[in-house]
């Protein structure tokens, strides 16, 4: 009984990691990519069981099946271990007019533990604070503690997507825009570093693909490669920051990326998994930060947790254009390109209950 229960539970990781690659906007075979480290765990366990078993022929079949996994797998996770090389150059000391600090936080709309949030930002002092699924409550407790910084930004919403962006910094021609969907907004500006240089920042923070949000990632990746599409033609300084309801190795993310030519800081340094915070199996870098290649990185941080079922993710980037050249950021070919426009059309054109 246990030789076909292990042969099961084989077959079964296989499944989802092919599920995982399919490219299809469906929530459920979305939702294959974000378990990549629990599918290792659990192949490496199963596997370990396989050992003890005396049917030669079934154990070979199972562990064969767990070594395709385990190559599938870790070769889209392996990046975001230190064991990869960095894709972002580390900052070195001076010009610290040309850095800017980030702060990303999801609050969950329904926490209350205002104070233990507040309490970091005191202690971190970000330039840039950017809260998420912030409602009218939590924009009142943040302006209490912050509503004296230059520049404040309100959308307080009941829907889970509301947005309130706290900076030390001038955010200019600042915007709250509705890209793809009329209730999800998003935040932009021209973030005015001390040094006097201006960069690009886009705050996002896209439905996810679930069933009791959305049955298809199609809105979500519009939203993505929208931006993503943007940068790259424009060919601006650019920072993304936000929860993105995404893994940082799903199709979705790699192929923003490729379409953008933008970079991530973990890379080569760890996963900074920010969900979910109470439950340590269940947990994957949810949370991002993504620049362009004119910066280097100062430090990037998990923050501790204060009630909500994410982590603030703290992150140091440094304007850096003359250092561009020692980044190889990611292209997009053709197809890809082809790939992302239709995804933006699509989401542009279809209502999220068709």
């Amino acid at each position: 009984m246990i030789d076909y229960t292990l042969l099961t539970l084989a077959i079964a990781l296989l499944a989802v990691t092919v599920l995982g690659k399919v490219r299809l906007h469906d929530w459920w075979i979305r939702a294959c990519e974000f378990p990549r480290v629990q599918i290792v765990s659990l192949a490496v366990l199963v596997a370990f069981a396989a050992l003890w078993l005396e049917n030669d022929g079934l154990q070979k079949w199972v562990l064969a099946i767990l070594v395709v996994v385990l190559a599938l797998q870790l070769y889209r996770i392996l990046p975001w271990t230190r064991l990869w090389p960095l894709q972002v150059q580390s900052a070195e000391s001076g010009q610290e007019d040309r850095c800017v600090t980030l702060m990303i936080a999801n609050v969950l709309t329904p926490n209350r533990n205002s104070e233990g949030l507040i309490r970091q930002v005191q202690e971190h002092r970000p330039d840039v604070l950017l809260t998420l699924e912030s409602d009218q409550w939590w924009g009142d407790q943040l302006d209490a503690a912050f509503g004296d910084w230059p520049t404040i930004i309100r959308v307080p919403l009941d829907n889970l997507y509301g947005m309130h962006l706290y900076s030390r910094l001038p955010l200019d021609e600042a915007q709250v825009s509705y890209l793809i969907q009329d209730d999800i907004p998003s935040i932009h500006g021209w973030l005015r570093l001390p040094s006097g240089d201006r960069v690009k920042l886009h705050a996002v923070h896209p439905r996810p693909p679930a069933p009791s949000e959305s049955e298809e990632s199609l809105w979500r990746d519009a939203e993505l490669l929208l931006i993503g599409q943007q940068i790259h033609k424009d060919g601006y300084p650019a920072i993304v920051a936000g929860d993105l309801n995404d893994v940082a190795w799903s199709r979705t993310t790699r192929l923003f990326c490729r379409v953008s030519g933008m970079l991530d800081p973990r890379r080569g340094r760890g996963m900074f998994n920010s969900f979910h915070a109470e439950r340590w199996y269940l947990r994957w870098p949810l949370d991002h930060v993504f620049t362009t290649e004119h910066f280097t990185l100062g430090r990037i941080e998990r923050l501790a947790p204060f009630g909500s079922d994410h982590f603030p993710i703290l992150t140091t980037l440094c304007f850096r254009p003359s250092r561009a050249d020692e980044h190889e950021a990611p292209e997009a070919d053709r197809d890809e390109h082809q790939e992302a426009r239709e995804n933006i059309r699509e989401g542009k054109i279809r209502d999220q209950d068709d």
